[in-house]
């Protein structure tokens, strides 16, 4: 398969820019709304990077991330939320998150950093 990567955002608006940065570079990008949903995609097919809204409803990104990191090959994961926000920030940082930015960062770096993300996992492969 085609290396992919996931995404958990329940923004439909910001759902759209990620998944469209994605397209222009031809990546494949799926979109979960839950941890549950975003999980049980990973585990049929671990993707080459995921990226987490950090403010989604339920999360506990300690969880999440740890499964994640388990998997074999492992994806590059990717947190953004609210600048202000800065214990669930520091809450992803801790649960290992590779890169964690404030949502303001992962926009303006979304369209040359994405590709390098799936770049990575071929690296490692």
């Amino acid at each position: 398969m085609t290396a992919y990567g996931l995404l958990l955002c329940d923004d439909f608006i910001f759902t759209s820019r990620i998944v469209g940065t994605a397209e222009v570079f031809r990546l494949v990008m799926r979109s979960a709304k839950s941890s549950a949903e975003l999980l049980n995609f990973a585990r049929q097919t671990p993707p080459a990077c995921v990226i987490i809204d950090l403010s989604t409803p339920g999360l506990a990104i300690e969880v999440v991330v740890a499964e994640l990191l388990a998997m074999t090959p492992r994806p590059f994961v990717v947190g953004y939320g609210s600048h202000v926000d800065t214990a669930t920030l520091k809450a992803a940082r801790d649960a290992g998150c590779d890169i964690v930015w404030p949502r303001s960062k992962f926009v303006e770096a979304l369209p040359t950093a994405l590709p390098e993300w799936f770049r990575r996992e071929e690296k490692t492969a």
